[in-house]
């Protein structure tokens, strides 16, 4: 939606891309707080029940708590960037209790550079669209399609990759608390 928002201010101006910028990140900031505290509260159980609803299956549910406990604080500023870590990774963050003010820095800067990307790029590219006219404009516009289906499906193969390797991560670290429980 911010992407086509900024295309529609790029031609229109009814929207300023400061506006949009300030829309993005504020709702970003503070959605992502919300998650945070409904982590925080209600916790992981939540998820695990009903994560499905929101294709956020076990197998993503794992993948989450394994790019969270690799990577923590960078995890939530590259969480905005990935669309299901987007919903997940905040929640989670609360869930696992990573300390409030860690969590509210990475996830302003996180909101902060997602917000002004994905508004000023595509807001660059409309206003430059016109100029793209006749056999060049065509042949840029096929190039970007398919640069886009590619870059989905390098992401959709490796998200099976990252979760395998997330799964094999949790039943070691599951095998670790076991094992300190029982000490």
């Amino acid at each position: 939606m911010l992407i086509f928002a900024s295309l529609y201010a790029s031609h229109t101006h009814h929207f300023t891309p400061e506006g949009l910028i300030i829309s993005a990140v504020s709702g970003a900031i503070i959605g992502d707080n919300i998650g945070y505290i409904i982590g925080y509260q209600i916790g992981y159980r939540l998820l695990e029940k009903h994560g499905h609803k929101v294709r956020l299956h076990q197998d993503r549910l794992i993948l989450g708590r394994y790019l969270f406990r690799r990577f923590g604080g960078v995890g939530v500023l590259l969480g905005r960037f990935i669309a299901f870590l987007r919903i997940l990774i905040a929640i989670l963050a609360g869930a696992s209790r990573m300390p409030w003010l860690t969590f509210t820095f990475y996830n302003a800067l996180g909101g902060l550079l997602w917000g002004t990307c994905y508004v000023l790029i595509p807001y660059e590219l409309g206003s430059q669209i016109d100029s793209f006219t006749g056999p060049v404009g065509i042949g840029l516009a096929a190039i970007m399609l398919i640069l886009l289906i590619g870059s989905f499906l390098f992401l959709r193969h490796h998200e099976q990759a990252l979760i395998k390797k997330a799964i094999a991560d949790e039943k070691q670290w599951e095998a670790r608390k076991k094992r300190t429980h029982h000490h």
